[in-house]
């Protein structure tokens, strides 16, 4: 009797297989639904739109875009956490929802290293640091400088509690020795606006947002945040330059499926994605965005996110950063 039953279960399992098999062969078949864990028109859902009408045309099947925004992503997260492994279910990720919530969130819904097979990093964003004219400083290191003499004193504006740039300036606090004064906004219009009005000494914003008061003189651009300069502020060092050595803090853009996905379409999803960031178009959209293409295997992305995690978690624990 037990070799009976192991061999049903043999049966069974090679049947498991053989299905999976098949249906990766098949893939796809019908639309694909791409969840974006934020709002619609927003920093996510734009390049993800860009990407999906792109994949739509190689695979020959719609990816539709659904937002299911709430809690810095883990709602949507959630739900790609729970959905079948089939390749009909994809998320495309901003860094909370893979990386910095299980810091902030005392009761995640979903183990993100568990959870997820990770496809591609697509790109990183840069963020700038502006001051407002009236603060006496031209660059970074002066700005360091002259918080360490006034600690306490200067103001800065980042959109919420826990956001990247909120996470950055920790980052850059801790690095320089330095103590600012965060005042949080709903989202990174208000913060942008006020430093502009002078109403704040400092912003921390991605670019496409500042690009217009750094040009016209209304803020000063003193740093952007990724390892290589923004093509939009190609005058304005990185973080890196200014005597920081390494120093990194972006905004990251992957594309992950439910854990279990097969191989096969993991793969081919890898291929096309880096085919469009080769691709004319691919290259427009994200010089549109000033978002700088990453692309590579999913164990890059793999790599990336574990790197992320060891950066964060010990800022975030220190800040005490709860959400």
């Amino acid at each position: 009797m037990p070799n009976r039953i192991c061999s049903y279960s043999l049966a069974a399992m090679l049947s498991i297989v053989a299905s999976c098999a098949a249906a990766a062969d098949s893939w796809p078949s019908h639309p694909i639904t791409m969840i974006v864990p934020f709002g619609a028109g927003g920093s996510v859902d734009i390049p993800a739109r860009r990407l999906a009408a792109e994949l739509s045309l190689k695979l020959g099947q719609q990816i539709v875009i659904e937002n299911r925004s709430g809690a810095n992503g883990n709602i949507g997260a959630a739900y790609v956490a729970k959905s079948a492994p089939d390749g009909y279910t994809l998320m495309f990720s901003p860094p909370g929802p893979l990386t910095t919530n299980r810091f902030m969130y005392k009761n995640m819904p979903f183990d993100a290293d568990q959870a997820f097979a990770p496809v591609i990093l697509l790109a990183k964003s840069p963020m700038v640091l502006a001051a407002h004219p009236k603060v006496p400083v031209s660059n970074l290191q002066e700005l360091i400088t002259y918080a360490k003499a006034n600690p306490g004193k200067l103001s800065i504006g980042t959109p919420g509690i826990g956001a990247q740039a909120h996470l950055t300036m920790e980052l850059l606090q801790k690095s320089s020795g330095t103590q600012m004064n965060y005042v949080p906004y709903r989202g990174a219009a208000g913060s942008s606006a006020d430093a502009i009005a002078g109403q704040i000494d400092l912003s921390v914003n991605f670019t496409p947002a500042m690009i217009g008061p750094l040009q016209d003189g209304s803020l000063r651009g003193l740093a952007v945040t990724t390892l290589q300069r923004s093509k939009q502020l190609p005058n304005i060092p990185t973080v890196s330059e200014s005597g920081f050595s390494g120093f990194e803090a972006v905004a990251s853009y992957s594309v992950v499926a439910p854990a279990g996905t097969p191989q096969e379409i993991i793969q081919r999803l890898n291929k096309l994605i880096n085919e469009y960031l080769e691709s004319d178009n691919g290259k427009r959209h994200l010089d549109a965005g000033d978002m700088q293409a990453a692309g590579g295997t999913p164990e890059d992305l793999q790599t990336f996110i574990a790197g992320e995690v060891a950066k964060w978690g010990p800022i975030i624990k220190a800040a005490g950063i709860q959400m």
